[in-house]
């Protein structure tokens, strides 16, 4: 999807992208965001003063809010630790090194909000459908 937005901003509405075929594991490591989520959801539910924060007592945008954060640390702890071992064997398909939120050039602060969304996107598309 991000080569496809170069295409367009180079003209190009066919919106041809590149990558790499190292890409798809790491994007399958998105089916596990559901379940550690849910365990980190539950962890984080028993920790001292958070006893009031169980599913039953956050609101639907609560949950949406603590969700997508937790979503978003997990997106970025997968990128930066495939990004770091890619790197150091030298077949790292993105280097975000040249702009100024990157860390260690293999994540972008500026993803946050993006990786904040994918994850709920992804909790919506395999989440059951039965109740909240």
């Amino acid at each position: 999807m991000f080569t496809s937005v170069d295409s367009i901003m180079a003209g190009d509405w066919r919106l041809i992208g590149r990558t790499s075929l190292i890409m798809f594991p790491i994007y399958g490591m998105g089916a596990l965001l559901l379940p550690i989520s849910r365990f980190i959801d539950s962890w984080l539910t028993g920790l001292p003063g958070l006893e009031d924060a169980g599913q039953d007592r956050l609101s639907r945008a609560g949950r949406g809010i603590r969700h997508g954060l937790i979503y978003m640390v997990l997106i970025f702890i997968a990128e930066y630790i495939t990004g770091i071992w890619l790197t150091s064997i030298g077949i790292c398909p993105w280097d975000y090194s040249l702009w100024p939120d990157n860390v260690g050039g293999v994540i972008r602060l500026k993803f946050a909000p993006l990786w904040f969304m994918t994850g709920l996107l992804f909790e919506y598309l395999t989440k059951p459908k039965n109740g909240d």
